[in-house]
């Protein structure tokens, strides 16, 4: 490049010399080849001159050239000139100084050819001979001090680069000026050219020509601007300092500032000047806003022209021509609202080759420490690098992302990044990591949650480990909710999440597993920072109350197990699920539905069960058998609220293969629950019910402070025992039953409830059974029963044809005054009341026995004396028992049933005995009061279901044989009884037909 510069340099000098000394030369053609030859001869180049050559004297000495041709080839220079034109002031002719007005070079094309290695190899041998030979700068120092330079300038040039290595390099456009008045005057340069689609203008003063080619400091400015700009915040750069020329040809510039994107640098540089050109930049800055660098967006052209188009093709390559070592050390660096201190920064470019590390970056929370390297000369160049930090603040991170995060903290990061490009789409489309991302006293505000105490999650230490960006990153640890510790194991697409532009809009994939003491949580699909979610959702507690009291809230206190599995679609306003499982309080079923946040509530579901349970969903605990409840125990009372139906307007769909309360079911069913303005509505259409059918509607009201319900039900041909049995645990009932019940209560609890009950009921069974007793065998069987007492045989029932009756229920007390019952052998009237709060009977039914099964039908006659029968008790553990009292309260009809019985009482003065007189009054007592005693108080053994005629006659049972024995006075023996009086035990044998009965004993002791 020296040497071409020499030429052009010799070509204007030797132009001037031939106007003086042939200002009058006839031929144009010999001039035209004795400057090609005299200019070829000093430069060592060919120069032929192919085009009109015209010379001038006045008012200038000056020669115009067309189409003129360089080749030099040795330095692999060729260029041709449209024209070249040159002038000089005439006093250069009688004066040893050359005082060049104009040196002009019009639309040049220059070509530098770079050869290969092996054939460049001798030029640069002689090149280097020829620099050790001498110095040059003394010769052109004398030159200059005889010269004048008013202009050097290339109008629209042309300068082509070509290697065998790299494609063809143009710089267009090129115009420049060149002044140098005086060696010891201001020598200044301007420029502009094209580069690609890149403009560059530049301009440079050296204070004297001199002080630099004498190699002593002289002060220079350069000013450079491109448009659109190589990189964020490099659109122009401006520096001055002092530079020295060195021996070695060098160029060191002290003392230097520089400014570049509106910040200001201190500058030490060293440029040594080859074939590849090397810098050495030292900058130091007391304040670095990074801020304008880190704008992604693309500038406007200054010549209004927008440059998004080339700002997404940015690359480096304006770096590739040199090396350079640099370093940066900023004593505060701010990007956005980041600030640092102490920074240090450093990078070196070699053969192409960018390594940039960042020593130490100090931030409030902590500190950070990079490094990255690239190939500048890719037209799309690859980041690789690392970042550490042990501790960076959260909040302010985001901040520089232009976000605001629900997250405080510090984040810990040890990890390697690539990326590909400069501009933000191009970093986000193909950044990848690799390392650990950690968090430490981290803090997360969970959105649209009013209570401080439960919107705030924290993590003492958790840390996240990243594979790829390519594959989702898992993070797993323990995070404490409300002082209670919260196991999380999510995955998340670190692209999706880091990267992606609006997640707002977008979303990403979530996989979340959380796992409290009380609750489980698991996500499987996609969510947005609004507050939307759509995938699958699964949530499982051992008891919903308990966990919404743990969380401060109420309403669910009748729900203890809940589990949910299935799609669900979230939004801010609105729900809706599909293909999911439902379990509540162990009721299971399926189906989809929604859910809008409106007031009230509004839900539309269509449910499928194998099994539900209202009793169970509605959170009744499965009933222990009431047989083996605690004597005495009454119901348990429970709250009764239904006030959570005014915030619901709900359309529920059920299809059941069996739908029921407790253990009583029918199905399958298919009907509606409709809840609207507080109250719930359930019609049960006819449907299968234990061998029969049953219609019902129920409504439960909640829109009023006390809750109400009303129940209407028909139920016919069901089988009544097991129905009675599931209902209430009652087993003594047989039969085809029909019936119809139209019942309403209202109450703030459930025994308020059942004591409230008021309404009808009829009830009827066909071809029947009443379990524990025979009546016809309590008839046929007197003698044994007034012997050895009566005991409960479930394996005994007394049949009938029909059995029929009507209640009216007030206060919770069903009560019956028309009970008839029509069988083979007995006919039964009958009243009583069943008390439905306390699960309780009292039933006295009146039977009589008919001759023949000729009497079926007929009216039931109440002549003489019966035998009734009480049914008392609990409903699950009644007492059905015959009542003797009757019977021997009129002696009459006991002599003759006496008779009936075929003993002697001819032989007997039973007639003064049972009328009252003499030694009569102790039987009548024994028949009479005592008797009633002995019925009402201790006729009846629960747990044996027997009555003993020594209970029945005898008064008080029989004392223990230990409590005898402690009766009998000291040194006394007991008195004999003259007959026996002892009873078998209760659930022993019958005595043998041998044996006298205790009746007939009894009967022998009125005989002696």
């Amino acid at each position: 490049m020296r040497r071409f510069i020499l030429s052009l340099v010799g070509v204007a000098a030797l132009a001037v010399a031939a106007i003086a000394i042939l200002p009058s030369l006839i031929s144009s053609d010999w001039v035209r080849s004795e400057l090609g030859r005299q200019l070829s001869a000093a430069t060592g180049s060919s120069i032929a001159f192919n085009g009109p050559v015209n010379l001038s004297a006045f008012p200038y000495l000056a020669v115009v050239a067309e189409n003129v041709t360089l080749s030099a080839e040795a330095q692999g220079v060729t260029a041709e000139f449209a024209e070249v034109s040159g002038s000089v002031a005439l006093s250069s002719l009688w004066s040893d100084r050359l005082h060049i007005k104009q040196i002009a070079l019009d639309r040049p094309v220059i070509v530098f050819e770079e050869k290969p290695a092996d054939e460049a190899a001798p030029t640069t041998a002689d090149s280097g001979h020829e620099t050790g030979s001498g110095d040059t700068l003394p010769a052109l120092v004398a030159f200059l001090e005889r010269s004048a330079i008013e202009s050097v300038s290339i109008t629209a040039g042309t300068f082509i680069r070509r290697s065998p290595e790299n494609p063809e390099e143009v710089v267009s456009d090129v115009e420049l000026t060149l002044s140098a008045p005086d060696i010891d005057d201001e020598f200044s340069l301007s420029a502009s050219a094209r580069m690609g689609e890149r403009s560059y203008e530049t301009s440079f003063t050296i204070s004297t020509l001199r002080s630099l080619l004498e190699r002593q400091p002289a002060d220079v400015t350069l000013a450079v601007e491109a448009d659109p700009a190589p990189a964020p915040g490099m659109s122009n750069l401006e520096a001055s300092g002092q530079v020295t020329l060195n021996a070695n040809g060098s160029y060191q510039i002290r003392g230097g500032e520089v400014e570049a994107g509106e910040q200001a640098f201190g500058l030490n540089a060293l440029f040594v000047p080859a074939e590849r050109a090397r810098f050495l930049v030292d900058l130091e800055a007391d304040r670095l806003d990074l801020t304008p660098f880190m704008d992604a967006a693309p500038e406007a052209s200054q010549f209004g022209a927008p440059a998004a188009d080339t700002a997404k093709t940015a690359n480096l390559q304006f770096l590739a021509g040199f090396d350079a070592d640099m370093s940066i050390n900023a004593a505060a660096l701010t990007v956005g609202e980041i600030s640092a201190s102490d920074v240090s920064f450093s990078a070196a470019l070699k053969d192409g080759e960018l390594a940039a590390e960042l020593g130490h970056l100090g931030i409030d929370a902590g500190s950070l420490a990079a490094s990255v390297a690239t190939d500048v000369r890719a037209d799309d160049p690859v980041f690789r690098g690392r970042l550490a930090s042990k501790g960076l603040d959260i909040a302010k991170l985001s901040a520089l992302a232009g976000q605001t995060v629900p997250l405080s903290g510090a984040l810990t990061i040890d990890a390697g990044f690539a990326f590909r490009g400069l501009d933000a789409q191009a970093i986000r489309k193909t950044a990848d990591l690799t390392g650990t991302i950690g968090l430490r006293d981290a803090a997360y505000t969970l959105p649209g949650i009013a209570d401080e105490t439960m919107r705030e999650v924290k993590a003492k230490k958790i840390t996240a480990r990243i594979e790829s960006l390519a594959k989702p990153v898992r993070l797993a640890g323990r995070l404490e909710w409300r002082s209670k510790p919260v196991d999380v194991d999510l995955q998340i697409p670190a692209a999706d999440t880091i990267l992606a532009g609006n997640l707002a809009v977008e979303g990403i994939p979530v996989r979340l597993q959380l796992k409290m003491p009380d609750a489980s949580l698991s996500l499987d699909g996609k969510a947005a920072l609004p507050g939307t979610y759509a995938g699958k959702l699964g949530f499982s507690t051992a008891d919903l109350s308990a966990f919404l009291a743990g969380l401060g809230q109420s309403g669910a206190e009748s729900i203890g197990p809940l589990a949910f599995n299935g799609h669900v679609d979230a939004g801010t306003t609105s729900v809706s699920f599909q293909k999911a499982t439902i379990s509540v309080n162990g009721v299971e079923g399926a189906g989809s539905g929604s859910v809008e946040f409106t007031t009230p509530l509004k839900i539309t579901t269509a449910l499928n069960f194998d099994e539900l349970d209202l009793a169970r969903l509605a959170g009744a605990q499965s009933p222990a058998p009431l047989a083996k409840a605690a004597k005495g125990a009454e119901p348990a009372d429970a709250p009764l609220d239904l006030s959570s139906l005014r915030s619901i307007d709900a359309t529920i769909k059920l299809n059941a293969k069996k739908l029921g309360y407790g253990k009583v079911f029918a199905g399958p069913v298919a009907t509606s629950l409709v809840v609207s303005d507080g109250v719930a509505s359930l019609t049960l259409p006819e449907s299968p019910f234990y061998g029969g059918h049953v219609v019902a509607s129920l409504k439960a009201d909640g829109s009023q402070p006390e809750p109400s319900i009303a129940l209407q039900a028909s139920i016919s041909g069901a089988s009544a025992a097991p129905l009675l049995t599931d209902m209430a645990g009652f087993r003594y009932l047989e039969g085809a039953l029909n019936a119809r019940f139209d019942v309403t209560g209202a109450g703030g609890t459930t025994k308020t409830l059942a004591k409230s009950l008021q309404g009808t009921a009829e009830v009827t069974f066909a071809d029947g059974a009443i379990r524990g007793i025979d009546i016809a065998d309590v008839y046929n069987n007197l003698v044994r029963l007034m012997s050895s007492g009566f005991k409960q045989d479930d394996s005994k029932a007394t049949t009938f044809t029909e059995l029929g009756a009507s209640f009216a229920i007030e206060g919770g007390v069903a009560r019956t005054e028309d009970i008839k019952l029509v069988g083979p052998l007995v006919r039964m009237t009958g009243k009583g009341a069943a008390d439905l709060a306390q699960s309780t009977l009292n039933f006295r039914l009146e039977p009589r026995i008919v001759a023949s099964l000729q009497g079926q039908g007929a009216e039931i006659s109440t002549d003489g004396v019966g035998v009734p029968v009480v049914v008392e008790g609990s409903f699950a553990a009644p007492r059905i028992y015959p009542d003797l009292s009757d019977l021997l309260k009129n002696p009459d009809a006991a002599l003759a049933k006496l008779k009936d019985f075929g003993l002697p009482i001819d032989k007997l003065p039973i007639g003064d005995l049972l009328n009252g007189d003499g030694a009569g009054a102790a039987v009548w007592d024994l028949l009479g009061g005592t008797l009633d005693k002995a019925l009402k108080d201790k006729a009846f053994k629960q747990e044996e279901q027997q009555l003993s005629i020594k209970e029945i006659i005898g008064g008080d049972p029989a004392p223990k044989p230990d409590e005898a024995a402690a009766e009998v006075p000291p040194n006394e023996e007991p008195a004999k009884a003259d007959a026996p009086t002892e009873q078998p035990a209760n659930g022993t044998e019958e005595p043998s037909e041998e044996a006298d009965g205790p009746m007939e004993g009894f009967f022998k002791q009125l005989l002696r």
